[in-house]
């Protein structure tokens, strides 16, 4: 503890008498100053015991004094030491007066003891305190290293709420809580997801000081990690301000939770090589090899059906998507195999399970943002996302190819995410909406478009007619109220213009897209 206005009083050695504030004694005392100087607040900086023998005081003006006292009050001076014996005999009725109505401790100092002797007393008493908290730091430096050695990350929260006589949480890269101490602490940590997630949008290292929910402590905040975007998050919560002892345990907590992360984001690296090892053999068709590098790295995932998620995004984006799976799949305790390749990313993860799930909520959050126009990021920043359908490792190739396939589709719709098992399940008129496919129609019709804008026939309707009833003369003859010899010659002079014979059927599904992918305009 820092020396006190009671401790100074209680050291025998200094005889000092409390004459007004006795109240107030339990006030930190920062520093011992003389002066004599009539207005000494601008040397002031708060928390200094003010000595004094009123040498340049009008000490038994009321006025003055009360104006003095008050100024004093105001610059954050803790108390008022008075000598007396020297200028005056007693402390004067009118600054003893004006210290009791400013609550401001004043103290008697007899003749016999020089403010050299309080300002000692004052200076090993901080001294001793700054000893006893860098004892203490470095002891709880030695508990937290120790409890990083045998308990992980774990046993660092669980060392570092004890030093701090509080509370402390760790968030992983995602804003997610991974870990708290005690475990009562893990509600309070989880409200403080949003603080988190302004935190980590700062450049590592960053800090900032919260309220506590419900305004039930004071929280620190501290991202964890040497690059540019922090790996994790630190919350420590407590009553009250860190003391040195406890400002010590903090920075200890921090340099060797960095330490873990960095070391986990290095293994983690070299799991991300294995992993693009284990993806080449199966999308080679060797699945027994791709087990074998494995091992039991990936658990189960090699043998359960799958899904195949390939991305393409910018750095950032393509980050977030990563952290994103990888925190799902890691707070449900499931294996995933992820693979970064440039600005593209594939992921292998388990059907049904929480990587895909928050694949899909990203790509859900994403497309609610982009609806927002002053909300929404630029096109080209956008992720664009394929899924395929549940698979397993005999058939990872085509996985991997319905992705490209979704993620292909996806792109051209202007979509975030695109399943393949929609487009199996759904339509093939959207897709003839490509550019390309109505330059093609449009090139492949021209030519009867140009004969009807004459004036000599219906070709494109009758065609859409006969096309549409599977070549049937009467019922298309009907459907266009014509005789169907009409028909017959207007499908003849179609032939003739197009150079191409209605006969053949590759010919036939060409037309009949062609005038599908026109009447989407």
């Amino acid at each position: 503890m820092p020396p006190t206005l009671a401790s100074l009083v209680h050291h025998s050695a200094l005889k000092l008498t409390v004459r007004a504030g006795e109240d107030r004694l339990d006030v930190p005392v920062r520093w011992a100053h003389v002066s004599e100087l009539a207005d000494p607040v601008p040397y002031m900086e708060g928390g200094e015991l003010l000595l004094i023998t009123a040498l340049k005081l009008d000490a038994e003006d009321p006025q003055a004094m009360r104006k003095y006292v008050k100024r004093l009050v105001g610059a954050g001076v803790v108390g008022l030491g008075f000598a007396v014996g020297v200028n005056y005999d007693e402390i004067p009725k009118a600054l003893v007066d004006a210290a009791e109505r400013e609550r401001l401790p004043l103290l008697e100092v007899p003749r016999r003891t020089p403010f050299l002797a309080i300002s000692k007393a004052v200076s090993a008493a901080i001294a001793a305190d700054q000893y006893r908290a860098v004892t203490a730091g470095f002891a709880a430096q030695r508990e937290l290293t120790r409890q990083a050695l045998n308990a992980g990350p774990e046993g660092v929260l669980s060392a570092l709420a004890a030093q701090v006589d509080g509370w402390a949480a760790l968030y992983d890269a995602s804003g997610a809580v991974v870990a708290t101490a005690p475990e009562w602490a893990g509600r309070r940590a989880a409200r403080l997801t949003a603080e988190v997630d302004r935190l980590r949008e700062r450049p590592a290292p960053a800090s900032s000081v919260v309220g506590g929910p419900d305004n039930e402590d004071r929280v620190e905040l501290h991202s964890l990690g040497t690059g540019r975007r922090p790996r994790a998050a630190l919350a420590v919560g407590t009553a009250s301000a860190l003391g040195t002892a406890e400002r010590y345990a903090v920075h200890s907590a921090i340099a060797l939770l960095t330490l873990t992360t960095e070391r986990s984001r290095s293994l983690h690296a070299a799991e991300q090589r294995v992993g693009a090892a284990v993806l080449r053999m199966l999308l080679a068709g060797q699945p027994d090899h791709a087990r074998g590098v494995a091992g039991d790295l990936y658990g189960g995932l090699l043998d359960a059906p799958f899904r195949m998620i390939v991305a393409d995004a910018a750095g950032e984006q393509l980050a977030a998507l990563t952290e994103t799976v990888e925190s799902a799949a890691a707070r449900s305790g499931e294996a995933v195999l992820v693979v970064p390749e440039g600005e593209r990313l594939v992921v292998l993860a388990a059907d049904g399970g929480a990587a895909v799930a928050a694949c899909l909520e990203y790509a859900a959050a994403r497309e609610a943002e982009r609806a927002v126009p002053e909300q929404g990021a630029a096109e080209e920043d956008e992720p664009v996302i394929g899924l395929s359908a549940p698979s397993g490792p005999i058939a990872a190739a085509a996985a991997y190819k319905q992705a490209e396939q979704a993620l292909s589709v996806a792109r051209r719709r202007g979509r975030i995410l695109v399943e393949h098992e929609q487009l199996a399940s759904g339509s093939v008129l959207p897709l003839l909406a490509d550019d390309a496919v109505k330059a093609f129609a449009d090139g492949l019709l021209r030519a009867l478009y140009e004969h009807d804008a004459t004036g000599r026939g219906d070709l494109v309707a009758s065609l859409r007619a006969w096309l549409s009833r599977h070549g049937q003369w009467d019922a298309a003859a009907a459907d266009l109220g014509v005789h169907r010899h009409t028909l017959r010659y207007r499908m003849r002079r179609v032939e003739e213009i197009l150079g191409r014979s209605l006969d053949d059927p590759d010919v036939r599904m060409e037309l009949w897209l062609a005038l599908k992918a026109t009447s989407t305009d």
